[in-house]
């Protein structure tokens, strides 16, 4: 080793060290100062990628070990799936706060406050319960060296356990086998459906993500999945037969149907069971066409519950739920109306199954002319995504701000070979203004891509 290597090294240890021995004086820290810390010294995934991903779970363990185990003092539903598992969470937990129940609901990543990923009875947890919590287990943290999302987790079952919540309503991170929430206890388990997404850590094939997403099967628990797919089904048979745990598919039991309203922006469906209309004209607040299979797999988790007796949770409570989600969990940013002068919009699909749907969407929405404001993080398979994305519209590229964010020139320059036309801007705050300046009052403005992109518009 040359001197000068040898000397970086051991300036890079020094540096790690200074970043945790940190953590001795965050006694004097705001909530903001806490984050920054918490950012600095722990590796994000959503932020840097693969280099803060871990490939077992020994670290939670051993932290939630340190913490008391507070997983086993609370009920959990335990929600997996490439895409709309967030929305699934948010309406399930709605319709168990509608009933009285008091809820936890774990989410990530975060749009705009950290908070957001933990919230009790859709209020996000108090800035300073963050901060004492860091404060307090900081030998732990120096010790254990969690990621970003492992001390999330810990901290979020700290905060159901000591509140004493019913029930907690938790959304796997990327996976499910190896994902820290896996460590929960949960009474119903549900996966929403398997597209390509994360295939670097899940798999290369459908089946393979599958069967990743499926290690969140546990004994004589009961499974919910959203959608029958060829290539995953028997994927779910056999780990719930292994499991002993009774195997439900919503799409089997459960129908919604789109019906009219007065105002073209409501969105009201009749939801059949069996073939039996069970609520007619329910007002959903997100406008998003994939909501549908959403909605019908949260209800299916939610009659799973009444099914097992462990709550009570009657029509009044599943309709009033599903129609106030929005309001009971602060969801967002899914087909998002952030304006209707011009008309614009805001998703976080961003994954090939995810576009698909918004692209479709897009199809059927009225327009002159669309104003795409577009970035992606440098981990997607940019090539097939960008093929998909409508060809006549014009397109404002920017990076979101974060080190794993794809650098707004080189998208453009894959955005220009995928047939897509459009300016590069310095930032995503300027390429949303620029849109929106640019469009005619029948003109569409839509942000996403990107988690982060929709983030720094909302």
């Amino acid at each position: 080793m040359s001197l000068q290597i040898y000397n970086q090294t051991k300036q890079n240890i020094f540096n790690k060290g200074v970043q945790w021995l940190k953590l001795f004086y965050i006694c004097g820290m705001n909530y903001r100062e806490t984050l920054d810390w918490l950012y600095s010294c722990l590796p994000v995934y959503q932020r840097i990628g693969g280099a803060a991903y871990k490939s077992d779970l020994q670290t939670t363990i051993d932290l939630l070990d340190a913490l008391g185990n507070p997983q086993h003092r609370f009920k959990a539903v335990h929600i997996a799936g490439t895409n709309g598992k967030g929305s699934v969470s948010h309406i399930t937990a709605s319709v168990l706060q509608e009933a009285g129940y008091k809820t936890g609901l774990y989410t990530s990543p975060h749009l705009k406050d950290f908070r957001e990923r933990i919230k009790l009875n859709g209020v996000p947890l108090p800035e300073d319960y963050v901060v004492a919590f860091v404060k307090k287990n900081g030998g732990i943290f120096r010790q254990l060296k969690p990621s970003f999302f492992e001390m999330t987790v810990a901290m979020a079952f700290d905060y159901f356990a000591a509140r004493g919540v019913d029930v907690a309503v938790l959304e796997t991170g990327m996976g499910g086998r190896l994902d820290s929430t896996n460590l929960c206890q949960p009474v119903v388990t549900a996966i929403t459906n398997i597209g390509y997404d994360h295939t670097k850590f899940l798999g290369e094939t459908l089946r393979e993500i599958a069967t990743e997403k499926a290690g969140i099967i546990k004994k004589n628990v009961p499974l919910v999945v959203g959608r029958r797919q060829t290539e995953t089904e028997t994927v779910f048979e056999n780990a719930a037969q292994l499991n002993n745990a009774p195997l439900i598919f919503a799409e089997d039991n459960i129908e919604l149907k789109r019906v009219t309203g007065s105002n073209s922006n409501d969105i009201f469906y009749d939801i059949w069971v069996g073939n039996l209309l069970y609520a007619g004209a329910v007002n959903f607040p997100l406008a998003g066409n994939y909501q549908k299979e959403n909605i019908a797999t949260a209800m299916q988790i939610i009659f799973t519950l009444n099914d097992m007796k462990l709550f009570r949770l009657d029509k009044k409570d599943i309709v009033e739920g599903i129609e106030q989600t929005v309001n009971n969990t602060g969801l967002e940013g899914r087909w998002q109306i952030l304006s209707k002068n011009p008309l614009t919009i805001a998703d976080t699909a961003h994954n090939i199954d995810g576009i698909k749907a918004v692209t479709q969407q897009l199809r059927e929405t009225d327009y002159d002319k669309l104003h795409f404001v577009l970035g992606m993080v440098n981990d997607k398979n940019h090539e097939e995504i960008l093929s998909l994305l409508p060809k006549g519209a014009q397109y404002y590229f920017c990076s979101p701000d974060i080190p794993r964010a794809l650098d707004a020139e080189t998208l453009s320059l894959k955005a220009i070979e995928a047939g897509l036309n459009g300016y590069v801007y310095p930032s995503v705050r300027h390429a949303y203004n620029s849109a929106v300046n640019n469009a005619g009052i029948r003109d569409l403005v839509f942000v996403g891509g990107s988690t982060f992109v929709v983030s720094e518009v909302i």
